[in-house]
């Protein structure tokens, strides 16, 4: 990848943490002897639970701190789970890029698992879940608007620098797209299976950057593929509605409108994403990233 294309990545991943450090607006609470029946979600603010959750507790771009009760699980991804003394997690505490601070006299019935090092590129990875909220919630709705806006700038600087393998790994996916959504879909099991390996195995000091490594790896194989994905579907659709032969920039901006389109579209919209993500991480790894090469020397 070109310097530009790997500059951009990287402020794709730097860009959530940066936002976390601007003012974070009143946390979310449930006040001593209240109960939430149903599940907390919280998104760029911190969650305080001071009664009872009967369900989960999901902090996003937050931290959850824990006087009370949560019936279900505690997650925080980007921000830290603080449990104080006479607290009680009857299910897991899982937290993506913080720390766990637990209390002597704090209680959790489930596992506890952290990931600190890991930064908030995972954030690009979330496609569909409206996290507790309604699909056409006004932060759900600018949510996907800004990851949208994200897209189309990202599509726009990898055909800048690097057309042509784009245009390559859309055509390769245009010919078999079964295989490359069963490539990408083995992929996508098999790094999950390895990040579990690896946290259950191996020690934090090495774990921890293999960890780092492999959600950077997913990441740029997702977001390259797509690319290719949105040139793929557009240019179908040239050819199938149009009959007129469009410009590559226009047809991926065409396929992007579309998919687009679809993230509005409560489940489908989710179910056409993640379809989209194995065929384009599927293509990304059959074509070598749009080089149509093999991945190490002497490979047939």
């Amino acid at each position: 990848m070109s310097r530009a294309t790997l500059t951009f990545l990287l402020s794709l991943v730097a860009g959530p943490a940066s936002l976390a450090a601007e003012e974070p607006p009143e946390a979310l609470s449930i006040s001593q002897g209240s109960v939430a029946m149903r599940q907390v979600v919280a998104l760029g603010r911190d969650v305080r639970v001071d009664g009872e959750a009967a369900s989960d507790v999901a902090a996003v771009n937050g931290s959850v701190r824990v006087t009370g009760r949560i019936g279900g699980d505690l997650i925080a991804l980007g921000g830290d789970a603080f449990l104080e003394p006479g607290s009680t997690v009857q299910g897991d505490v899982f937290v993506l890029g913080g720390r766990i601070v637990a209390a002597s006299g704090s209680t959790v019935h489930g596992r506890s698992v952290a990931y600190p090092t890991i930064s908030s590129a995972w954030l690009v990875l979330i496609e569909g879940p409206s996290l507790g909220h309604s699909p056409f919630a006004a932060v759900v709705v600018s949510a996907k608007l800004a990851l949208l806006a994200a897209w189309l700038t990202w599509s726009l600087l990898v055909f800048a620098t690097n057309g042509r393998e784009v245009l390559a790994a859309s055509a390769a996916l245009s010919e078999r797209p079964l295989r490359n959504f069963l490539v990408g879909l083995t992929g996508i099991l098999a790094a999950s299976l390895t990040a579990v390996f690896v946290s259950a195995l191996v020690n934090a000091m090495i774990g921890l950057p293999l960890l780092a490594l492999l959600v950077l790896v997913a990441l740029l194989l997702k977001l390259w593929g797509q690319v290719a994905v949105f040139h793929a579907l557009g240019h179908w659709l040239s050819r199938s509605v149009t009959r007129r032969r469009w410009t590559p920039l226009n047809a991926a901006l065409v396929g992007l409108v579309v998919l687009g389109a679809l993230k509005f579209v409560p489940w489908l919209g989710l179910w056409a994403w993640t379809v989209a993500t194995c065929i384009g991480v599927g293509a990304a790894l059959t074509t070598k990233l749009g080089r149509r090469e093999p991945w190490f020397e002497g490979a047939i």
